[in-house]
This record gives structure tokens, sequence and C-alpha cells, in this order.
């Protein structure tokens, strides 16, 4: 096997398990609330614990990739992921859920970005897209597991037992160390930048935000990735429970839906690599981003077990469909040194504020209609459509010593953004 498919293997896996793992919490959000005695928002707030956790880690673990190297901190992020995961299924109250969560984000938050800079670094530029579109994929993988080992553990074991299977990373991170040789970029970059100001820049935040244009193009990518995580933790998150409540679902139909509108998602990931590469990034998020906001405006007037996993999958394939491009876009703006601390810091971002969406969909939920949740989630796509026509690497250089500019960061700005 080659770098280039070990980088995206590698990838595939970190963000399969995470992606496992969240969506244990909402199959298991049930038994949670009722075990505990606490309310939807008292339980929503689990999942928003987890993003400022994500957040903490991925600034964190992004600084000390882009210092120490992609690989080794990689695995690290793993480990300390595994741990604060089995330690969720031995919570006695949900406090003690709170900081396990916290813990277990604090170790994802740095896997999506030091992943998606391996495989920005080892893939050629005009076809970043679809590499990234396959490590989001993975993600997906993640959330058909969860479903199926929720739909075989729950009934028989309870809760605690589907976290216990957090064990599962500390194996891959074994092989990740074993298999997987550091970023030929990151180790030309060491050599070919040997002065104290190159090194000190390494990882630095103050690079994401020291021009005017920069910082408004940071801006603008953390917003579009806050909507986009804050559309589908709104979605995944309550939308099982809401279909037992409103259709009758049990837990194994919803973990249908949920595989249905998975397997939606996965295909308009690939689908949205493809665009990306062919057309660049503005006409693909373009698309996406209209077709979502009228997708999941649509989804609320569905009826019926037919019309419930079509339009499940329908939302699905846009409104995460764009969740592929997301590493490709932001690593194109940013240089190997600061491209993990960058990918990280943005996205990271995005889960933490995003991740407050799951407290106010169930507080619209309790109050109002399941339309006017969607009717939310719709306006946030409208935004980010708005700021992403911001987007544009065609900045004028200052060459300022140490300045990022936009339009040396990336090769394949034309191609990105076209």
């Amino acid at each position: 096997m080659n770098y280039q498919k070990k980088t995206v293997v590698a990838s595939v896996a970190g963000l399969t398990l995470e992606g496992m793992d969240i969506m244990f919490i909402s199959f298991a959000m049930t038994m949670i609330i009722a075990d505990f005695g606490i309310d939807f928002a008292t339980g929503g707030l689990i999942s928003s614990v987890t993003n400022i956790g994500m957040l903490i880690g991925g600034v964190t673990f992004g600084i000390l990739a882009d210092k120490f190297g992609r690989v080794k901190v990689f695995t690290y992020s793993i480990l300390l992921f595994a741990l604060g995961t089995a330690l969720t299924g031995l919570a006695t109250n949900v406090e003690q859920i709170y900081l396990y969560r916290f813990i277990a984000g604090l170790g994802a938050g740095g896997e999506y970005g030091i992943g998606m800079a391996l495989v920005a670094e080892a893939w050629p530029k005009h076809k970043q897209g679809r590499a990234s579109s396959y490590v989001s994929v993975g993600a997906q993988y993640g959330v058909i597991l969860a479903a199926l080992l929720s739909a075989l553990i729950l009934p028989a074991f309870g809760w605690r037992a589907l976290f216990f299977v957090g064990i599962v990373p500390v194996i891959f991170a074994f092989f990740v160390r074993r298999n997987l040789k550091e970023s030929p970029e990151w180790l030309a970059a060491q050599q070919a930048k040997k002065s104290d100001n190159a090194k000190k820049d390494a990882g630095k935040l103050r690079l994401l935000v020291n021009s005017p244009r920069i910082a408004f193009t940071t801006l603008a990518l953390a917003v579009m990735a806050t909507v986009q995580i804050a559309g589908y933790n709104g979605l995944m998150i309550w939308l099982p429970s809401m279909l037992q409540q409103s259709q009758g679902l049990s837990v194994s139909s919803s973990a249908l839906w949920t595989i249905s509108t998975a397997v939606g998602m996965i295909a308009g990931m690939l689908t949205f690599g493809q665009i990306m590469d062919r057309l660049g990034a503005k006409k693909a998020y373009g698309l996406f981003l209209i077709a979502s906001a009228a997708a999941v405006f649509l989804y609320s007037y569905a009826s019926g077990g037919a019309g419930v996993l079509i339009g499940g999958a329908i939302v699905g394939f846009f409104s995460n469909g764009m969740f592929a491009g997301y590493g490709a876009l932001i690593s194109s703006f940013y240089p190997v040194e600061i491209r993990t601390t960058a990918t990280n810091t943005i996205f990271n971002f995005g889960r933490a504020v995003g991740g407050l969406s799951p407290i106010l969909v169930g507080y619209i939920l309790q109050h109002y209609t399941m339309t006017a949740a969607m009717i939310y989630l719709a306006i946030l796509f409208c935004i980010s459509f708005m700021f992403m026509l911001t987007l544009s690497h065609g900045a004028k250089k200052e060459n300022q010593p140490g300045d990022v500019q936009p339009g040396e960061l990336a090769v394949s700005g034309e191609q990105t953004l076209a």
C-alpha cells in the first residue's frame, strides 16, 4: 500500500471511531436521561461539553502536530480519546459524564485536523477534494456501526456497555504508530526552514489572524464549520428520539432511519468531492448549501415510513455531503507550518459553537414543533452560504515577515475556489 492510501486508511479509521462514539450518545440519550432523571436540555449539554473538549484538544494537538509531527501526535490524541470513551461507561452521575466526555473530546479534537493535514500533504492539489471526501465518509461508517451496535447492545446490556467499546481505538493507535510514516511535506519543511523565526512560527495561532484579509477568511471558514456542525448535531442528536415519538418508531426502526440517512451522507460526500475538484469550492458549496436549506425545511412535512427514510437520505446527501470538502478547503488557505493548527482550530471552533445546537434544538422541540426546529436549521445553511461567497485566495501580498498570505498559501487556490 502506498503512502497516499495509508494516510486515507488511517484518517478514515480515526474518523470512523469518532463518529461511532458521537452517535453512541444519540442512541443512549433516552436511557441516560431516564437513568439520571435529567431533562432534554441537560442531556443536550453532554454533546456540547464534548465539543468544547474538541475545541481545546483540537487547538492543542494541532499546535503540537505542527511542531513535532503529525503521526506521533495523532497517536496520542487517539489514546486520550479511547480513555475518555471507556470511562464514560463507568459514570455514576451526569457530572461524571460531562467530565469523561470532555476528556474524550480533547482526544477526538486532534484527530480530524491531523488526519486531514496528512491527506492534504500526500495527495496532489487537483485530487484533494475527492481525497478529503474519502476520509470524511469515515464518520458515517461510524454512524452505521453505532446504529448496529446500539441495536444489539442497548436492549441486552444497557447504555454503559456501548462505551466500553471505546477501548478499540487503543489497538488502532498501535497500528498507526507502526505502519504510518511522518508526512514528507512536513519533514521537508523542517529541513528547509532552519531559522529560529521559522521554528517559532510553527503552530502559532496569530498567523490565522495576522492581517485583516486572513482574519476575515478565518472567520468565514469558522462560520461555515459552525453551521456544518450545528446542522449535523441538530439533525443526528435529536431526530432519532424525535422520530421515536412523532412517528412511533422503535429503537430498531430509528436505527434503520439513521443508517438510511448515513448512506445518503456517504453518497453526498463522495459526490461533493468530485464536484469540488471539477467545478471548484464556491460552486460546490453554493449548490449544496441552498439544496440543504430547502431539503431540511421540506423534511419537516415528511410522513410515513417511506417518506421518513427517503427524506432522511436526501437531507443527509446535501446537508452533510459538504463535510467532505472542509479538510481540503481549510488546508488550501494555510501553509504546512500551521496547517494542522488552522484546520483543528477552525473546525473545532465550529464543533464547540455548533455543538450548542442540540441545546437549542431540544428547547425548540419542548416548546414549539419539529417544523420550527427545521426552519432554524434551514436559516443556518443560508447564513453559511453568504459567508462562503466572501472566500477568495486572491489577496495582495504584503511581504511582511511571518505573514501568511492566501495568494502564496495554496498552489491550488484557483482550482479550489473557482
